[in-house]
């Protein structure tokens, strides 16, 4: 029987280029499929509407996805292994002669496209695209997204014309997704709010994006002396400067203003103690946050990193309490703190 799966906003049903033998029907929520055009490189951005089916292609031809399938808001997905879906059309004559249509529609558009394609091969140029899409995910706060699309450019392009930027951006989506989860924390100056260099002139040489290490607000918008280095000690922080961003933390913590950057800059403080492979340390300092912060906004992070921490020090029993302390609490299924618990719980033999 084909088993309904709850997926949240901003999550990832598949990427382009997973290899799968599922075939989704949207229930209820809003999903996209977004892709290229192989002709303009531009992102499209297709509508799953109720009712609708996706991912067939790729399940039924078992090849990689074509898109990524990601979700808009909450939904509600059934999903069929390729055996269910036969046995169901088979079943309902309606369903095939609308898939036929949808199919037959989509390769006269293909067939279009590669004739243009043939006749102005410089049409589109795909690293370029590649990139623009990673840039599109990253700054609509898609962290997942934009990791994903930049490793794939690296991995392409590892000399490329943009792939020392695409690097700073990798490394800004891992950083983001670790400390505020996909859809939230600030947006990223470069791509918020600095235009491309390439847009209108991907032929050209591009000049140097200006560099960005770590998701920090606009500058000259107002901030005070202390979330100014808050987000100074971030950058360092994203560029392995522990020892530095530490001193700027500690200094944070020690005038004691400004509860909210008081209450990031101990987050962080930790953090720099397990990337130094201080695990005492690190056990330590989070240990006092649990005592006198039980509510602290990182407290899933804080405890992930706590088993971090024990697991490091070879004390299993204690790093798998914590990590099962993680998807204990409420909260989001797709969180990343609960993603990652629940995968180092996995590895540990303990779920």
């Amino acid at each position: 029987m084909p088993k309904v799966g709850t997926y949240r906003a901003n999550s990832v049903i598949y990427f382009q280029g997973d290899l799968g033998d599922k075939i989704f029907v949207l229930q209820r929520g809003r999903v996209t499929l977004n892709y290229n055009d192989i002709e303009t490189g531009k992102l499209i951005r297709e509508i799953i509407q109720t009712g609708e089916f996706f991912g067939v292609k790729s399940a039924l031809g078992r090849y990689p996805r074509e898109e990524n399938a990601v979700v808009l808001e909450d939904a509600n997905v059934l999903a069929f292994t390729v055996p269910e879906f036969e046995a169901f059309s088979m079943s309902n004559t309606r369903i095939i002669i609308k898939m036929l249509k949808v199919f037959s529609n989509q390769l006269r558009h293909i067939h279009k496209q590669v004739e243009n394609l043939m006749e102005n091969p410089s049409a589109v140029n795909a690293e370029t695209g590649l990139y623009k899409t990673g840039e599109y995910y990253l700054r609509s706060r898609m962290y997942s997204q934009a990791r994903y699309v930049f490793g794939r450019y690296l991995t392409y392009y590892p000399a490329g014309r943009m792939a020392e930027q695409a690097g700073r951006y990798l490394e800004t989506a891992e950083a983001a997704l670790a400390r505020y989860g996909d859809g939230k924390g600030p947006a990223p100056l470069a791509v918020a709010q600095v235009a491309s260099p390439y847009v209108g002139q991907e032929d050209a040489a591009p000049s140097a994006p200006p560099p960005m290490a770590a998701p920090k607000p606009q500058e000259g918008a107002g901030l005070s002396d202390v979330a100014k280095d808050y987000y100074n000690a971030v950058s360092l922080f994203s560029q392995e400067k522990f020892q530095e961003a530490m001193k700027i933390l500690k200094a944070i913590l020690e005038t004691g203003s400004e509860s909210e950057y008081v209450g990031k800059a101990q987050f962080d403080m930790g953090r720099c103690l397990f990337a130094l492979g201080q695990w005492d340390l690190a056990i330590k300092h989070f240990t006092g946050i649990v005592q006198s912060a039980p509510k602290h906004p990182d407290m899933a992070d804080i405890l992930y990193i706590m088993g971090q921490s024990w697991e490091k020090k070879g004390d299993k029993a204690r790093a798998k309490a914590f990590f099962s302390k993680v998807l204990s609490m409420p909260g989001d299924d797709d969180s990343s703190a609960r993603i990652k618990a629940k995968k180092a719980l996995g590895a540990l033999g303990g779920a």
